[in-house]
């Protein structure tokens, strides 16, 4: 025999939810009296109390065995990288010489880029350093901050360094400027004691066809050693990266060309095909005449 179980009406189910809620017979609120709330309570405070002072130790106990100024692991690649200026997407430089702009955002981002190299401020800030040479700063157990840098000038631009420049870096007489830095690697003392420099190539036989003449500054593309090692942003307050300029002369008009620049130094390998850019940077270049 199945015994119906008898149907609340909906005032009984809201008086049994209020003495559910605060019950004035046995001063429970929530099933549980005071001092039973007080005892549960009490016993996360302690609990997370004592989960936060183990997380507070433990990154205090971290933290002192990190420095400041110098990462403790560095997880990029050892081999630098290259990277042009002015920086675009999926590094195409595209100008076309009869319409303004499209190029003069790039003599824009270009004026903003080579502002921190002006003779004047590269005087007030940094260092005449001594020419093919490393421009170590060791601590010596004490420590040597901020570390001082050595001067790059954009005078050393040549007809790339935009100053008193009409042609606006080039970009206006289809003879654009493109600039190559290298980047930076805390403590790599870049071309192990021997010079190196930077040299551009079409990428195909069509491409080394296309691309014309070109000249570079500083001549040759030479990077110097005085400009390594790098000691890392908090060390290193003003520090310079080095350029090289490249102004392509006869780029065939109206054909996009595609060049590789790379860095021939002994250390810094370039022939690693699981990274495009270990030493090297490849970019599209087109100049458009109508």
């Amino acid at each position: 025999m199945v015994i119906q179980k008898e149907k609340k009406s909906c005032g009984q189910v809201v008086e049994e939810w209020k003495e559910f809620v605060w019950n004035p017979r046995t001063h429970q609120f929530m099933g549980r009296t005071g001092t039973s709330w007080a005892f549960i309570l009490l016993f996360y405070l302690v609990f997370y109390g004592f989960l936060t002072a183990m997380f507070t130790l433990t990154m205090w106990v971290m933290l002192q065995t990190v420095s400041d100024h110098t990462p403790k692991y560095q997880d990029r690649l050892a081999t630098p990288g290259l990277m042009i200026r002015p920086k675009t997407e999926n590094l195409d430089v595209i100008v076309n010489v009869s319409d303004t702009e499209s190029w003069d955002q790039h003599v824009q981002k270009l004026n903003k880029f080579l502002e921190p190299y002006n003779d004047s401020i590269q005087a007030q800030k940094n260092d005449v350093c001594r020419p093919g040479r490393y421009y170590e700063q060791p601590d010596n157990g004490v420590l040597n901050y901020p570390k001082r840098a050595c001067q790059f000038n954009r005078t050393q631009l040549g007809d790339c360094s935009g100053i008193g420049d009409p042609t606006h870096y080039g970009y206006s007489t289809g003879q654009p400027c493109v600039f190559i830095k290298m980047n930076r690697v805390i403590n790599f003392y870049a071309g192990a004691n021997q010079s190196m420099n930077v040299t551009c190539v079409g990428k195909r036989d069509e491409d080394a066809e296309n691309l014309g003449s070109f000249v570079m500054f500083p001549a040759n593309g030479n990077i110097d050693l005085m400009y390594f090692p790098y000691y890392g942003k908090k060390f290193h307050v003003n520090y310079t990266q080095p350029l090289v300029a490249v102004k392509f002369l006869n780029v065939t008009p109206n054909v996009e060309v595609n060049v590789e620049c790379r860095i021939n130094a002994a250390n810094i390998a370039t022939d690693d095909e699981r990274d495009k850019f270990a030493g090297r940077v490849a970019f599209k270049l087109r100049i458009n005449k109508t």
